[in-house]
């Protein structure tokens, strides 16, 4: 494939550009054609995906730096649309669709049309959230001043953290669908795992450097639109039909069904828990009869992932040339495989580098999980959304999550602990005349509804089954129960005890900056508050003359 990405690469109708290939430590020799096609080569130890982004980056004289990927190959026209998406608008960084190009095998078929694969998030038509490291560019000067890629991900997410970086600076990012690479997919199953266990560590180092970008259950909260393959609706959804006025529109399907709230959720690693714990609940079952009960459910769980992976399946024969019935057969088979696999070895990635559903936030000084009030007086005024963010930037440094209340919230801030518990902050100031304030904060656990659900369930399971003496059913759930409470509580504990450190630690700085202010004042009360104020004869004025005069 490198050989191809070259030959290529050397047909780029573009009148300025240098190619420069980075290797990373590999250990063949195949990157010695790049010389042979008049391209600036540069060999490294092996460091990793961030560290080859960056040499690529700090060795390039252009302003606008392209990336691409050995296993892709650019169309001839790749770098015109990009570099007219930066001339023709503000945007920071521009991407492209990636296509898997045809031969490459029925195997790579499946997994093109497979969940986990390279995709690209767009907020509008044109503005992207995030565009995959295979088809990227950037202005040079803005990824030098986000200080590059970030080196800790030598695999995945590195393009994910640098979108991310660039917004948090107010930038956006654009995309243009002409610029088009075309990206070969993996060709086995067994490499097709290994990737998404590799994309499944890498979501649990950006959960690390971005908390504040997953939700509880630990998975991204994209803010556009994701274009990609897996992404289906189970149950036949009408698409919005765009035929302008007076069908003047160019076209008619411009816009597709979202992908609904079940249809999200069985594409989730976790899915497979829930699937776990149906299934142990209906193993309970003959112990206890009305826990067969769960057995519907429990099929229900199992069938959903396996009806979505045949409806995408059937998807991939509508895709390519003609087939018999035996190499449609072979493609559904495979498709629905990978479907079902895709989950579990993102799952195992994830869990592997500590992104569970149920991590958790260690506190330091462990409290109570209650209601805590705090009365702060203040003499210095202070504005409440300046306090607010204080406090919020202390939760921030202190390695917490924290989001604000909208318009209709009674609560100013919530600290998120795991996905049982969380703690939500409010603040009132009282003003006493001459600047001085009486701050008061209240902090309050709160459990997840979700949680105390699935509690109050596993409490009337357990209470049903000790009824009739069913005790193997009722010691295991009551087992179960007693864990999923002590979690809810380690969960509110640590983020109200998170909450009141935030606090403190926040009125301990003002309280400094406030005693060094007041100390201020009292030395200049002797000092005059104006030279002008003085007399000529003023000796002041006296030795400021005879000085100027000395001089």
């Amino acid at each position: 494939m490198l050989a191809e990405c070259f030959r290529h690469l050397k047909k780029i109708d573009y009148p300025d550009y240098e190619v420069i290939v980075v290797d990373d430590g590999s250990t063949d020799q195949f990157t010695d054609c790049a010389r042979d096609y008049g391209f600036r080569l540069i060999r490294t130890p092996n460091s990793g995906l961030g560290n080859a982004r960056n040499t690529g980056l700090f060795a390039a004289t252009g302003e606008i730096v392209a990336y691409i990927d050995d296993d892709a190959y650019p169309d001839p026209d790749w770098l015109k649309y990009l570099a007219a998406t930066f001339l023709h608008s503000t945007f920071i960084a521009a991407g492209g669709p990636n296509l898997p190009p045809c031969g490459d095998g029925w195997v790579a078929d499946c997994v093109a049309n497979s969940p986990g694969g390279p995709i690209h998030v767009m907020l509008t038509d044109r503005e992207a959230e995030h565009i995959p490291g295979c088809n990227m560019a950037y202005r040079k000067s803005a990824l030098l001043e986000i200080g590059g890629f970030d080196e800790r991900f030598r695999v995945a997410g590195d393009d994910v953290d640098v979108c991310w970086s660039l917004q948090k600076r107010n930038w956006k990012l654009g995309f243009n669908p002409a610029a088009v690479v075309w990206h070969h997919r993996r060709n086995s199953v067994r490499t097709y795992l290994k990737q998404q266990r590799g994309y499944g560590r890498a979501e649990a180092l950006l959960e690390k450097k971005w908390p504040e970008k997953y939700n509880s259950a630990g998975h991204v909260s994209w803010a556009g639109r994701v274009y990609g393959n897996g992404f289906f609706t189970i149950l036949p959804r009408g698409g919005r039909i765009y035929q302008g006025i007076w069908g003047t529109a160019p076209f008619q399907r411009l816009y597709g069904a979202t992908p609904g709230l079940l249809s999200s959720l069985i594409l989730m690693p976790e899915w497979f828990l829930i699937v776990g714990l149906l299934a142990l609940l209906t193993g309970l079952g003959y112990s206890w009869k009305p826990l067969l009960l769960a057995a519907p459910l429990s099929l229900f769980a199992l069938g959903a992932p396996v009806v979505h992976a045949i409806s995408s399946g059937t998807r991939t024969c509508r895709c390519g040339p003609t087939r018999n019935f035996f190499e449609k057969a072979r493609l559904i088979s495979i498709t629905t495989l990978l479907h079902l696999l895709q989950p579990l070895a993102r799952l195992f990635g994830r869990v592997r580098w500590g992104l569970t559903p149920w991590r958790w936030l260690k506190a330091e000084s462990p409290c109570l999980p209650k209601a805590n009030s705090i009365v702060l007086w203040s003499e210095v005024w202070r504005a409440a959304r300046d306090r607010l963010e204080g406090v919020e930037s202390a939760v921030k440094q202190l390695g917490g999550v924290v989001r604000r209340g909208t318009d209709f919230d009674d609560w100013d801030l919530e600290i998120r602990s795991g996905l049982l518990g969380s703690a939500r902050l409010q603040m009132v100031a009282e003003e006493h005349g001459q600047g001085k304030q009486l701050v008061r904060w209240r902090v309050s656990p709160k459990c997840s509804e979700i949680g105390l659900i699935v509690l109050s369930t596993l409490i009337a399971i357990s209470a049903g089954a000790g009824t009739t003496r069913a005790w193997t059913a009722c010691a295991t759930v009551a087992m179960m129960s007693l864990l999923l409470g002590l979690s809810v509580l380690q969960e509110c504990e640590a983020a109200t005890a998170l909450a009141l450190r935030a606090i403190q630690e926040r009125q301990a700085e003002q309280s400094s900056a406030q005693l060094f202010s007041g100390h201020f004042r009292r030395a200049t009360d002797a000092v005059p508050q104006s030279m002008g104020s003085l007399r000529p004869d003023h000796p002041v004025h006296r030795g400021r003359q005879e000085l100027t005069g000395s001089y």
